[in-house]
C-alpha cells in the first residue's frame, strides 16, 4: 500500500477495502491486515474515520509538500526557494579553519561531552539576553530536527499537534509523518490567532508549534501583546508541549517575545542557518529538564552528537561578528517592504511583517503561478504552505534588487486576480 502511495496508484482519498475483506482475499489473518493498517496510520499514510473505513491521507508522509514546488526554467527568476541571500552569509573558512586547529590540538573522540561547553554557555547567555528561560542546551542538527525529537519525546501517534496555517510546509510534513494529527490554527501579523489556539487546546490538542519572529510563509512576529495572551491561555493548559521556533534569529529586528515556561514541558530552537548558512545544520534547543534529557537521550541511540567541529565554527562565527545582524535584518527588510508598498500602491494585499518572505493571497493559485512564470518570475504555491487558508504565493525577496521591485510588483498585480476580503489568503 505504501507503494501505490508513493506512485500515485493510490491516489489521496483512496478508500482502502475493510481489514475482513482483504484479509480474506489475501488468505491472511485479520490480525496481520490489523497490523499493517496501524503501521500505516503511525507513518502517516492512511487515516481511519470509524465505521466509515480507512482511506488514503489527502497530503501522506510520502508525497511532502517540499515537492510542490515550481522549477524556473532557463530566464525566468525563482524567488520560490525561500533561500537567504548568499551576499549576506559569512565566509566560512576561517570559522572552520579556528574549528580544525582545536580539533589538532584536541581530537574530537567518543565519550566525550556532545555538547561544546563554550558553545552552550555562548547560546545559554544570548537566550538569557532575549528573555528564554533557563534550562539546559542541546545541539540538533536544524531546527526541524529539533521539532521532530521533541514531539517524537513526549506524543503518540493519533495525537492532536496544533500548527500554524499557512504555516512552515515542513512541519505540516512532519506531524503526519510521525504518525500525529495536525490541526490548524490561524495567523495574522501578531502570530497565531489567539481564539484559534484556546478553541484547539480545549478541543484536545496535545502540543502546539509557534514561530517567534519572521514566520514561514507570512513574516508573522509575535508581539508583546500577544505573547501576553497566548501565555495567558497556555496558563490555563500547562499539560500542553510548546514547541518555539525562532525563525527570525539574526535576520529580524524585532524583539523576541518568548512564550516558553508557561507550561510544565516546552522547547525553544533557534538555527543558524539563515544567518549564517543553509548547510551548517546546526541549531541550539533549550527546554524543560525533562524535554531537553529526553531528546539528548534518544539522540545518543542515533546520530550520537552534532559534529563538535560545526559547533566550534558556528560559535567563531558568533564571537567573530562575521555576520553583520543588524545589517542584514535592515537589507531583507528593505527589500521586503519595498515590495509589499509597491504591491499596496497597486492594489493588492501582501503580507511580510518580518523576514525574508512575502505572502500574497491570490484569487486562482495555479493560474497566478503559470502567469508569473510566463512574465518571468517563480514563486511558491501556497499549497506548499496551507491547510484550510484560502489560495497564495510566497514571494521570497532575498534575491531582489531595487530596480526588480517595480516589475515583479506589476508581474503580481497582474497575477493576483481580483481581490478579496481575507485574514492571510
Amino acid at each position: 500500500m505504501e507503494r501505490g502511495v508513493g506512485s500515485g496508484e493510490l491516489p489521496p482519498g483512496h478508500v482502502l477495502p475493510p481489514m475482513r475483506e482483504l484479509a480474506a482475499r489475501l488468505e491472511v489473518n485479520p490480525n496481520t491486515v490489523a497490523a499493517a493498517y496501524r503501521t500505516l496510520r503511525e507513518r502517516g499514510v492512511i487515516e481511519t474515520a470509524g465505521r466509515r473505513g480507512s482511506r488514503v491521507r489527502p497530503r501522506p508522509a510520502s508525497t511532502p509538500r517540499g515537492s510542490l514546488r515550481i522549477e524556473a526554467p532557463p530566464g525566468v527568476r525563482d524567488l520560490g526557494k525561500g533561500n537567504p541571500d548568499p551576499e549576506l552569509l559569512p565566509t566560512l573558512g576561517p570559522a572552520l579553519a579556528v574549528a580544525a586547529a582545536v580539533d589538532a590540538e584536541h581530537p574530537g573522540l567518543y565519550g566525550e561531552a556532545p555538547v561544546v561547553p563554550e558553545f552552550a554557555a555562548y547560546a545559554r547567555t544570548a537566550m538569557d539576553a532575549d528573555g528564554v528561560p533557563e534550562g539546559p542546551v542541546a545541539v540538533t542538527s536544524g531546527s526541524l530536527d529539533a521539532i521532530e525529537r521533541v514531539l517524537a519525546a513526549h506524543l503518540r501517534p493519533g495525537d492532536a499537534v496544533a500548527v500554524e496555517d499557512p504555516g512552515w510546509g515542513s512541519v505540516l510534513d512532519l506531524v503526519p509523518a510521525l504518525g500525529l494529527r495536525a490541526v490548524p490554527v490561524g495567523v495574522d501579523d501578531d502570530g497565531p490567532v489567539v481564539a484559534d489556539v484556546e478553541r484547539v487546546l480545549r478541543a484536545g490538542a496535545r502540543a502546539l508549534v509557534v514561530t517567534d519572529r519572521a514566520q514561514n510563509p507570512t513574516g508573522a512576529s509575535v508581539g508583546a501583546g500577544r505573547a501576553r495572551e497566548l501565555r495567558a491561555v497556555l496558563a490555563r493548559h500547562p499539560d500542553v508541549l510548546l514547541i518555539e521556533d525562532d525563525h527570525g534569529h539574526a535576520i529580524v529586528d524585532l524583539p523576541l517575545h518568548p512564550l516558553a515556561g508557561t507550561t510544565d514541558h516546552w522547547a525553544f530552537v533557534r538555527s543558524a542557518a539563515k544567518a549564517y548558512g543553509p548547510d551548517l545544520r546546526v541549531a541550539v534547543l533549550t527546554g524543560d529538564a525533562v524535554t531537553v534529557d529526553r531528546v539528548a537521550g534518544r539522540q545518543r541511540l542515533g546520530p550520537g552528537w552534532v559534529s563538535r567541529l560545526l559547533q566550534r565554527a558556528v560559535l567563531h562565527l558568533w564571537t567573530s561578528g562575521a555576520v553583520d545582524t543588524a545589517a542584514v535584518a535592515r537589507s531583507y527588510g528593505e527589500r521586503r517592504d519595498a515590495l509589499v508598498h509597491a504591491l499596496a500602491e497597486r492594489g493588492v494585499t501582501a503580507y511580510g511583517r518580518s523576514g525574508m518572505n512575502v505572502w500574497v493571497p491570490v484569487s486562482d493559485e495555479t493560474g497566478a503561478i503559470a502567469r508569473l512564470l510566463h512574465a518571468g518570475w517563480a514563486v511558491a504555491p501556497g499549497a506548499r504552505f496551507r491547510m484550510s487558508t484560502p489560495q497564495a504565493v510566497r514571494l521570497t525577496v532575498s534575491r531582489l534588487t531595487a530596480a526588480d521591485i517595480g516589475p515583479l510588483a506589476d508581474a503580481v498585480a497582474a497575477a493576483a486576480g481580483p481581490a478579496r476580503p481575507v485574514t492571510y489568503g
